[in-house]
């Protein structure tokens, strides 16, 4: 009897994982059936297959859990996406098929990742898929060992502006071979992340600089992601506030409070490495 209950008890770690699956499979089923394409089917149903397997992994306590799912979902959107289909998933992309007034491709991606999907996720997306911050993750400084400089994101704002001024400007000069353009702009932009978000990485010593001051896509995740329903919650009576989730936390959250008025409360990532070095098992 112990060892049944054991075992269901086991299982039901589980769950959260079998249901983002099953999430990203409506996802998947409610497209192809509305789109008339079975691309959509195997996209959304691969993506989700790697989130379910990687969470049941970090849940099982393997440490390589969150690397399996970003190479995994970041090198199939980047490589077999952006560089084999031709697909301009950066925030130009998302501009470009909206002013097309299309529902394809960027517009699907941002609308399921970085704009509604935030409600129920935050920024999961930056933690277990972004194909920037895949590579960055894997730089020497996961814990930041400088202060935040709070004045530099504002360089955010204005790489979401120069992001929409350039699409809007293709098109009001009706630039000529268009699609052909934003491939290579999709290449160049991904250049330009990589050697900027690198040199942020070993300038401030954290991994997450770029992440913090640069990426225009957080303009459409933070507003969001204060309202999502999973979050690190914090039980503040068994907190004894020894600080050792904030030094480790790569987004600077003011993790060991339950608030969501919390400092940079809209930048938790999900990485959980709080989670694992909080002594007395307050955050969860």
């Amino acid at each position: 009897m112990r060892k049944r209950r054991k075992n269901s008890r086991g299982l039901s770690q589980y769950v959260p994982s079998a249901l983002l699956f099953l999430l990203f499979e409506a996802v998947a089923v409610t497209l192809w059936l509305t789109k008339g394409n079975l691309f959509y089917l195997l996209n959304f149903s691969y993506i989700g297959a790697c989130l379910g397997l990687g969470t049941a992994l970090f849940t099982a306590g393997k440490r390589y859990a969150r690397h399996f799912v970003q190479v995994a979902v970041g090198s199939y959107m980047l490589l077999y996406l952006g560089v084999i289909s031709h697909e301009n998933m950066q925030i130009e992309g998302f501009w470009y098929y909206l002013f097309l007034g299309v529902f394809e491709a960027a517009t699907i991606h941002y609308a399921v990742a970085k704009i509604f999907g935030p409600l129920l996720f935050g920024r999961g997306w930056c933690g277990y898929a972004c194909w920037t911050a895949m590579v960055l993750d894997f730089l020497p400084y996961k814990q930041p060992q400088k202060p935040r400089k709070k004045k530099l994101g504002i360089l955010r704002y204005v790489m979401f502006a120069l992001s929409l001024a350039l699409v809007s400007g293709l098109f009001l000069m009706k630039a000529a071979h268009l699609e052909e353009i934003m491939f290579w702009l999709f290449l160049a932009g991904n250049a330009l992340y990589y050697i900027a978000g690198i040199a942020l990485a070993f300038l401030f010593r954290d991994n997450r600089a770029f992440c913090k001051y640069l990426c225009p896509i957080t303009v459409f995740l933070k507003p969001m992601s204060y309202f999502s329903l999973l979050r690190v919650h914090c039980d503040e009576e068994k907190c004894i506030h020894c600080g050792k989730c904030l030094r480790t936390c790569p987004m600077d959250v003011e993790v060991n409070r339950e608030s969501r008025k919390r400092k940079n409360g809209t930048e938790c990532i999900l990485c959980y490495e709080c989670t694992k070095a909080c002594p007395t098992k307050a955050l969860h």
